[in-house]
């Protein structure tokens, strides 16, 4: 069978991004003392004694919230729960068994899953706090387990009762053509809504609240095309606006999602056509050197005539100039126009950006390119380019030699660039061109 899914769930502020990020052992979750920071469903993997399962942080639980955050939090959880193998059901020992503790107890029962009552915050290692026998009167079948998700004490004895309730399955074999997929833009421009549109359900919350979705968030996903990861990632604000902690950390989120990523949609809002702040935006994945599409939403909003789209595309290369090379679409995460051909998209950029040219076509195509415009010449020196070479891809990195490397101007490094597009393609992908210097022997 495929890995096992634990969810974590429990009322806010409890300790479940910490158990998280300790489980899967990197700081993915956005941990702070803040109740309701997590707010969609966030997917790790963690392994334990030789068993390797997905492990599902969810926002918190207040069963009678009647904020609409609150209430979606409620309705993301219990999709974690219904997609879960078991539950880790988190408390605290320091606040107690809580009303709201037995109420979420009720709702866990109705899943038929079986449920690990997890109690927080007993650092005191080696005594038992007689707060802790409160927690039986949650009613479950398995024993509360004591622990500390901050120290990371008792999350063994954690594991090793998840593993007892789990059914026996054989490990799946590692995936080497999954595509990972980061979804970024500002806020509000209809990253989440673009996800749930290809998944088919309501997997990430959307809502009209800016900064609704504060982590990156990795969603599984396949279709006749492929294997994917989609990566929702929190909306970049402009950093003026970024005045708090939390938000500060979201921004650094989306970076490391791009970081982690293979190809980005850059989604911009139709309506608002490109911002200042979605050039900083588009500039991230640029300097990342990802493969990326623009995904131009909302174009169902937009009135049209036969000149709409030529003008609309020109306006944004415009505005990008740096990033010509990407694909535009123009979509609608609302209706679903255009969506099917998205994942068409992501493969053949992916392709591009991990294309490989031999050394001989490469320098062919360098001597091609330096017959037909001249290197510069500065106070009688002229520029010699002896050879290029393709150390790396993704993205497609090439290495020249030359005699001078000040006599090697951006100019000519832009024509070198155009040069290898026009021959090979690589639409999509931003080139890194790295310019060395050797000694030139006839001189």
């Amino acid at each position: 069978m495929a890995k096992p899914i634990i969810a974590i769930v429990g009322r806010p502020n409890v300790g479940k991004s910490t158990l998280f990020n300790k489980l899967i052992g990197e700081r993915r979750a956005i941990v702070e003392d803040t109740p309701g920071i997590t707010r969609d469903r966030i997917y790790g993997e963690t392994e334990w004694r030789g068993k390797k399962m997905i492990v599902i942080d969810t926002g918190g639980i207040e069963p009678k919230a009647d904020d609409t955050i609150l209430q979606k939090m409620r309705q993301q959880a219990q999709i974690a729960i219904d997609t879960a193998d078991a539950i880790i059901f988190m408390c605290d020992i320091r606040t107690g068994l809580l009303a709201d503790d037995m109420d979420i107890a009720v709702m866990l029962k109705k899943s038929g899953k079986p449920v690990i009552p997890a109690i927080n915050k007993a650092d005191r290692i080696g005594t038992v706090d007689p707060t802790f026998y409160e927690f039986y009167e949650l009613g479950f079948s398995m024993d509360p387990v004591a622990l500390s998700s901050l120290h990371g004490s008792g999350s063994g004895d954690l594991l090793d009762a998840v593993l007892e309730v789990l059914p026996p399955y054989e490990e799946e074999e590692t995936e080497d053509d999954v595509i990972r997929v980061a979804v970024i833009g500002k806020p509000n421009a209809g990253k989440s809504s673009l996800i749930n549109r290809i998944l088919g359900d309501d997997r990430l919350i959307v809502s009209d609240i800016a900064g609704t979705t504060r982590d990156a968030i990795d969603t599984p996903f396949e279709n006749d095309l492929g294997k994917y990861v989609l990566i929702d990632t929190a909306g970049i604000r402009r950093q003026s606006r970024v005045e708090d902690r939390i938000e500060k950390f979201s921004v650094l989120r989306a970076k490391m999602a791009v970081e982690r990523a293979d190809v980005c949609l850059l989604v911009i809002d139709a309506q608002e056509g490109v911002t200042e702040q979605d050039e900083k935006i588009a500039g991230i994945a640029h300097e990342a050197g990802k493969a990326t599409i623009i995904c131009v939403n909302k174009w169902d909003l937009v009135e049209k005539d036969n000149k709409t789209v030529n003008a609309y595309t020109k306006k944004v290369y415009d505005a990008l100039s740096y990033m010509t090379y990407a694909p535009l679409l123009f979509i609608s995460a609302k209706t679903g126009q255009r969506i099917p051909k998205l994942f068409e998209h992501i493969n053949y950029v992916n392709n591009q950006s991990k294309m490989r040219i031999s050394t001989g076509m490469l320098n062919d195509v360098l001597a091609e390119a330096v017959n037909r415009v001249q290197p510069p010449t500065d106070r009688g020196k002229r520029l010699k380019i002896y050879y290029m070479t393709q150390p790396s891809v993704a993205p497609p990195t090439f290495i020249l030699f030359c005699n001078n490397a000040e006599l090697f101007h951006f100019s000519y490094q832009r024509y070198i660039e155009n040069h290898l597009r026009q021959t090979f393609g690589f639409k999509g992908t931003p080139i890194r061109i790295v310019v060395r210097q050797r000694g030139d022997k006839e001189d």
